[in-house]
């Protein structure tokens, strides 16, 4: 009897490399990286900086050191940041901006995760002794809160330009920066050509085991490699890393349409279940958020009862859930987890009906 493939929609993250990918870490010329000497760790640095259209990049072992990283490169002690309220940078990564850089954000509550440019009017502060000084704007594309949504390109072109004629600096966090490429059709040197400093990651939906890389200009990613050694991030023959990336760069990107049509499927039977609904109802890419009625019991209830029937899906506060699709995911696992769904959610309800 062949075992059933497990439904792991809790994130993009839990993708393991697949036999060509392990095969390449394998294969990987290797050196010490603190001493700039690790040949596929240099490979990958120049591909991702070709690819999104930079003088220079630098690989890091996560996404959150390159975006802390980045706002250290663009801010001192005392500085704030604008930044959409729902962000990965401020909301996932410990404040470390405050922790580690003595450096403040200043949130703005977005659409799901889109901000319009007229809503950071009017929010540079300095030139008083009183204030903190304003010196970066950051972006996030895709957005994780937001479900994936993909900031329209126009407004990233308004938002950046307003921010460069008004003297700051501006930092994407595209740790998934290729699904928006993908689900648009616009090209990752064109989307981070508005930006001064942009964060990719491997390890998501490209489904390398570890890594991210900063991209900027050559003195940008000097200070950038600067900092990255005090936040801890010197390695040594991190090549074998280095080269999961790369073969995720060359061989997966274009994959991650299947995901985009996976999320659709898995949006379009959630939509039918009595209880839940789509938050928002529109899928740009490979999330889907959806809110519990209260009469399903709380959100973490839910997924807890999803995952004794093998469907795992990530509760994110009281009422909402989000499943995120990947490689790693079975052909038919919208149609799965949407059974799983009904049946759980209807078991649900007629306990309610009767209690």
């Amino acid at each position: 009897m062949i075992e059933e493939q497990a439904l792991d929609y809790r994130s993009d993250t839990f993708t393991k490399p697949t036999p060509a990918m392990r095969a390449a870490m394998a294969a990987a010329e290797v050196g010490d990286d603190v001493f700039d000497e690790d040949p596929s760790i240099h490979r990958l640095q120049q591909y991702v900086a070709r690819l999104l259209g930079k003088e220079a990049a630098l690989f890091f072992p996560s996404g959150s050191m390159s975006n802390q990283v980045a706002v250290r490169v663009h801010c001192s002690p005392g500085d704030e940041f604008l930044c959409e309220a729902g962000c990965h940078i401020f909301n996932y990564e410990q404040g470390a901006f405050a922790q580690l850089s003595g450096v403040v954000a200043h949130t703005i509550e977005g659409n799901y995760g889109v901000l319009e440019p007229e809503q950071l009017h009017g929010k540079i502060r300095g030139g008083n002794d009183h204030l903190v000084n304003t010196r970066l704007v950051t972006l996030e594309n895709t957005h994780n809160r937001g479900a994936g949504r993909i900031q329209p390109y126009e407004t990233v072109e308004a938002i950046c330009s307003w921010a460069h004629q008004h003297g700051l600096a501006t930092h994407l966090d595209g740790a998934r920066l290729f699904n928006a490429a993908v689900a648009t059709g616009i090209d990752v040197g064109d989307w981070a050509a508005q930006f001064d400093t942009v964060s990719v990651c491997f390890s998501k939906g490209l489904g390398a085991p570890v890594g991210s890389a900063l991209a900027g200009s050559r003195v940008a990613i000097a200070a950038a490699r600067r900092h990255r050694k005090c936040f801890g991030g010197g390695m040594r023959q991190a090549g074998v890393l280095a080269a999961a990336a790369q073969y995720a760069l060359e061989n997966h990107v274009d994959r991650l349409a299947e995901d985009h049509r996976h999320a659709q499927a898995l949006a379009n039977q959630i939509a039918q279940v009595d209880g839940l609904s789509l938050q928002p109802a529109e899928i740009d890419t490979n999330m889907v958020i959806f809110a519990v009625d209260e009469r399903l019991g709380t959100a973490a209830e839910f997924a807890e009862s999803l995952a004794a029937r093998g469907l795992k899906m990530l509760a994110l506060g009281p009422t909402t859930i989000r499943a995120v699709t990947h490689l790693d995911l079975p052909n038919d696992g919208a149609t799965r987890a949407g059974e799983i769904l009904r049946e759980v959610a209807e078991a649900k309800l007629g306990s309610a009906a009767t209690s």
